[in-house]
């Protein structure tokens, strides 16, 4: 009889599977800064909102008039950039020649850079309260009746001497009577109304009277249209300062006949007559008081 054979015992292959977890890296503080930026942002635009409720339709018109203006041709209209040459500064300590007490030339390029931004400052802030007042003046213009129906006859805009208003005639409606220095009754209503705004600027104010070509008849004793003209800008300034203009602001009144045309094409054009109210600028006011010396 045979022995059994033993079948060998089965063994099973284990199988051991390892999932590798990936550690991700934890966020740490890039959202607080893009947070950060957002709640900036936010927060300007709102301030930015707040001014705009809290600001003149008038005053937000001028700013916005100030930032079309090129900043280059702003400075360029400033002062002079040549501020070293008015500046004279003499050396201190015990040499007085150029060896041991003289301002070396950094201090004299900063105090020269310093003078010419005040200036460009200076003329900057001109700039924005002469457009401001022009903004104002055409609002009034807009929304006063009495103005309203002149507002063909009335012209404002900048010039390089300051901010001018012009008071023109028209053809069936004078601002004097013919021949005369006599003001119209609407025509004193319009300028006492400008008086009163101009009072809101402290800059001086020119007057000048123009005529059209054709010669003053009835005239005596050399009476001509340089006279007329004259009396005619002396009598706006009564009515400016009737209006509660200050008396002070008038710095000149001058009569130009027909030497300076609004229309040179047609020297007989109704136009040409006119008064013109310049409300000066600091350059302006320098060459006035310059040609006073």
């Amino acid at each position: 009889m045979s022995t059994p054979v033993k079948a060998k015992p089965f063994k099973r292959k284990i199988i051991v599977r390892r999932i590798r977890k990936q550690v991700r890296e934890q966020p740490r503080g890039a959202w607080k800064i893009a947070y950060a930026d957002f709640v900036t942002a936010l927060m300007a635009f709102f301030l930015m909102l707040w001014l705009l409720s809290s600001t003149s339709a008038d005053y937000r018109n001028a700013i916005s008039e100030y930032f079309e203006t090129p900043l280059m041709v702003v400075f360029s209209g400033g002062q002079s950039n040549d501020v070293t040459s008015s500046l004279i500064i003499g050396g201190y300590g015990e040499d007085k020649t150029l060896a041991s007490g003289q301002v070396s030339k950094g201090a004299v390029e900063d105090i020269a850079i310093t003078a010419t931004n005040a200036g460009r400052l200076l003329h900057m802030q001109e700039v924005v309260r002469l457009k401001s007042l022009k903004a104002q003046l055409e609002q009034l213009i807009r929304t006063d009746p009495k103005l309203n129906q002149f507002k063909d006859q009335l012209q404002i805009d900048l010039t390089s001497e300051g901010l001018r208003i012009l008071i023109i005639d028209a053809k069936n409606r004078p601002m004097f009577e013919i021949g005369s220095a006599i003001l119209q009754p609407y025509t004193v209503e319009i300028l006492r109304s400008i008086g009163r705004t101009l009072n809101q600027v402290p800059n001086k104010i020119g007057l000048s009277g123009h005529t059209d070509a054709a010669n003053y008849q009835g005239g005596s004793g050399g009476y001509s249209n340089w006279d007329l003209s004259a009396d005619r800008a002396n009598a706006s300034r009564r009515a400016l300062i009737t209006g509660g203009m200050a008396q002070d602001k008038i710095l000149r009144v001058v009569g130009l006949s027909d030497s300076v045309l609004f229309n040179p094409a047609d020297p007989y054009d109704p136009h040409n007559r006119r008064i013109s109210i310049i409300v000066m600028n600091q350059k302006a006011m320098d060459a006035v008081l310059l040609e006073g010396e």
